[in-house]
């Protein structure tokens, strides 16, 4: 007779899975909590063995075997992290990096050691995707388009499609089944650091590649950085390759943390994206804001348009973090065309929906009215004479030119 408990996991909520994915051995190890391997290196008398194995992962990227030999190749504890996101977003398996920008590497390394260096992607993207997409650092070549012009631009070379849903830091949203209709057999790749596995799973949408920067939700904190993809097993094995010869490596401390992150996943969205639509709602009454950009899946994120300078609201705020990044527990703001997005080209991200006067805030767990009034004094700060010169510096010179633009 089936042990019913065998059929259980199938069944079991995403809140459920949050909680216990990657923890299932626990407690035939006899621990309650993950234990944190923060070994580089490990002993083995066999070294026949060793190379077997290692020839094996030369040939497949299968994960190995037995106990670990390097930390490039694998840890135990960031491996955990990889089994519990995978499972999250329903998919076979799932390679974690240094960062997210690493992870986008990685994959696009892998089409490109096949010849297909060609890649059609949607804009609006985070502002250094897009970077490493247009200046072709990789060896790649970019067509931007919008999503009902994929098919066409399709090469026999293309080896990927990139879109991002809801988008940084506009938040507008594709529809994922047209769009993977629309990439033929080319895969998908859909960004869905903002929706995280709570909202959005867009491998059920058909995306073969689901891109995540760890470093936003699934860590939660705020002190944290990694990425990771969610894929079948056949991709996964050449992203193992990849990040096993470029380095890109997870720190295992920092799997730890993002396992850790991934327990309190579900009740964080749900938590700040009841708050962000409650900010949503009152920053579109407002006259002092141009125009409010919400998903219409939710989340916690809100970008909105002011009429008067942004640098204003930014300096403004006392209570909420003007800051880079999102995803945290508390909550944070940022000008794009400053920061996140000052690395895209002027023309592309105000082409793309980035206006100069586009504010994206991050929404955290604080109590929304505490949140409101500091978001209603800063909209009516006065301007600060030197905050207001170097926001001015920022939005470039006098011939309209943007000087020397980092995005972070």
């Amino acid at each position: 007779m089936e042990n019913a408990a065998s059929a259980a996991p199938e069944t079991r909520a995403l809140a459920t899975h949050a909680v216990h994915a990657g923890r299932e051995d626990l407690a035939e190890l006899g621990l309650h909590a993950p234990p944190l391997d923060m070994s580089t290196t490990y002993p083995s008398y066999d070294a026949a063995g060793e190379a077997a194995r290692i020839d094996a992962f030369a040939t497949t990227g299968a994960r190995l075997e037995g106990p670990p030999v390097y930390a490039r190749l694998d840890n135990p504890t960031t491996a955990r992290f990889e089994t519990a996101l995978a499972k999250l977003e329903g998919t076979e398996s799932a390679v974690a990096f240094a960062s997210g920008m690493a992870a986008l590497t990685a994959v696009l390394l892998v089409r490109a050691s096949m010849g297909l260096r060609h890649v059609v992607a949607v804009r609006p993207l985070y502002g250094c995707s897009d970077h490493l997409l247009n200046a072709g650092l990789l060896g790649t070549e970019v067509t931007w388009t919008d999503p009902a012009g994929i098919g066409e631009a399709l090469r026999p070379d293309t080896g990927l499609v990139m879109v991002e849903t809801p988008a940084n830091p506009t938040l507008a949203e594709v529809d994922l089944r047209a769009v993977r209709h629309a990439c033929g057999s080319v895969p998908l790749l859909v960004d869905s650091t903002f929706a995280t596995p709570v909202l959005q799973r867009p491998a059920e949408h058909g995306a073969r590649l689901v891109l995540h920067s760890a470093t936003k939700y699934l860590g939660g904190h705020g002190d944290v950085m990694g990425g990771i993809v969610a894929c079948d097993e056949e991709f996964a094995r050449k992203l193992r390759q990849v990040r096993f010869a470029t380095g890109g490596v997870l720190h295992p401390m920092a799997g730890y943390l993002l396992l850790r992150g991934l327990a309190t996943l579900p009740v964080r969205v749900r938590a700040a994206s009841t708050t962000a639509a409650d900010l949503a709602r009152r920053l579109a009454t407002d006259p002092r804001v141009a125009r409010v950009h919400y998903p219409s899946i939710g989340g916690a994120m809100v970008s909105f348009e002011v009429y008067g300078n942004p640098h204003d609201v930014i300096a403004g705020v006392r209570l909420i973090t003007p800051a880079v990044s999102l995803g945290s527990v508390d909550t944070l703001i940022q000008h794009p065309a400053s920061i996140s997005h000052r690395i895209v080209d002027v023309d592309d991200r105000r082409e793309a929906g980035v206006s100069d006067r586009l504010l994206r805030m991050s929404v955290g767990l604080e109590d929304v009215e505490d949140l409101w009034r500091d978001l209603t004094e800063a909209l009516s700060a006065r301007p600060a004479r030197s905050i207001r010169s170097a926001g001015t510096a920022r939005g470039g010179n006098a011939n309209g030119r943007e000087p020397h633009p980092v995005g972070l």
